[in-house]
């Protein structure tokens, strides 16, 4: 590992991992982008907004989130000790609040009139409704008519919350389609609004912002597991759609040769299934979407592939350009679970340990359910909840017939 670059200093000036990231925008869209980098480089060095973001993660967020050894579902599966970072406990119920919180702050420090963002599971949309009612901004929210459906408990939420809610019924109307719908929003008025993208995707420096946001899960996560066990974790692992609350968790670690990392992507109804898994790293390769080079899921054409996942949170076709850079290096290894196997590690960890989790974060869960046996008991692997279950509840009630 002594051989891999700084991690610290990426991305570079142009906001490239490696080959992964840039800015592929038109010439207007790149003036507002650099303008954005510009704005959030002397923004967030100012005391004031970090004394008032920091305030807000401690009596607004809660943080910090705690560390939970998962001591019976441990002891059931044999093996390693399973542990989780409780991002499910965070004020709205996910990882989202952590950047929807910078980027709300960083609109009103700019004095934009409008935050836009896509969301797929709808986590991402609470979260930045939530914080631009704190802060005093109106905000939009872009959303697949499939996930509205899927999802009706955030829905209701963002409409509580006073955001305006944008139905997407374009192609798949999922994420990907919600993506496109938002910027194309954006683009009519990028001096006015400010785009906050949901994850560590999208053209620079949104990647590189949403991670740094992010990042105080890993940085609490670290400390916290050395003051308990005077070690860190073998393993960690978080899963992989765009892979916001992976890169948050990761930073930290990415330096400490001995930790393990593991991206947990959904594999749906299998990888052989075209159009029926969302595993990016796994089976895609380098491409160009939403304003980035990234690892992409692409048909013959060129064009992104239709994508499937039971968490609606994970169902896109790239993947944020850092993961993309630390797959090459091998930094990171990527894993995928199917719906099965997701669905069986949502109801194991509700039965064995009271906790619903996300459908997404499930998917972590599930790779530790099946790495932990194999491992032996003085063996520690940290796993990312990034969220909880409620807005999943009656989806899952509903598929498995309870």
């Amino acid at each position: 590992m002594n051989a891999l670059p700084a991690f610290s200093s990426m991305p570079d000036e142009q906001g490239f991992f490696g080959p992964y990231g840039g800015q592929l925008v038109p010439p207007h869209l790149k003036q507002a982008m650099d303008d954005i980098n510009v704005a959030y480089a002397q923004i967030t060095q100012r005391q004031d907004f970090q004394d008032e973001l920091a305030d807000l993660f401690a009596d607004y967020v809660g943080r910090p989130s705690p560390i939970f050894h998962a001591k019976r579902l441990s002891a059931q599966l044999g093996g390693a000790q399973i542990h989780l970072k409780r991002e499910d406990l965070n004020h709205t119920g996910a990882h989202k609040i952590n950047h929807c919180l910078g980027e709300a702050l960083l609109a009103r420090f700019m004095g934009k009139k409008k935050v836009i963002a896509e969301t797929g599971a709808g986590q991402h949309g609470v979260a930045l409704a939530t914080a631009c009612a704190l802060v005093g901004i109106p905000c939009e929210i872009h959303m697949g008519q499939v996930d509205i459906e899927k999802e009706h408990p955030n829905v209701t939420k963002m409409r509580i919350l006073g955001c305006k809610l944008v139905p997407v019924t374009r192609g798949a109307a999922t994420l990907k389609e919600a993506v496109d719908s938002a910027f194309d929003e954006y683009l009519t008025n990028p001096t006015d609004y400010l785009y906050a993208i949901g994850s560590v995707v999208g053209p620079h420096p949104f990647p590189m912002m949403v991670r740094d946001f992010q990042s105080i899960i890993g940085r609490e996560a670290r400390e916290q597991f050395l003051a308990k066990h005077g070690r860190l974790p073998d393993y960690v692992s978080a899963c992989v759609g765009g892979g916001s609350n992976a890169m948050g968790m990761f930073t930290a670690f990415l330096n400490d040769a001995g930790v393990q990392l593991v991206g947990v992507e959904p594999a749906g109804e299998g990888v052989d299934q075209p159009g029926r898994h969302a595993a990016t790293l796994s089976v895609g390769k380098p491409g160009e979407i939403h304003g980035m080079k990234c690892y992409v899921l692409e048909n013959a054409d060129g064009t992104p592939a239709a994508v499937h996942s039971i968490a609606s949170g994970l169902d896109y076709p790239g993947v944020g350009p850092q993961h993309s850079y630390l797959k090459d290096l091998g930094r990171v290894q990527y894993q995928s679970v199917t719906d099965k196997e997701c669905l069986n590690a949502f109801m194991t960890l509700s039965r064995v340990e009271g906790i619903i989790p996300a459908l997404e974060s499930a998917h972590a869960v599930a790779w530790a359910m099946r790495q932990a046996p194999q491992l032996g008991a003085d063996q520690h692997i940290l796993v990312n909840l990034s969220g909880r279950g409620d807005k999943d509840a009656d989806y899952v009630a509903k598929a498995l017939g309870l």
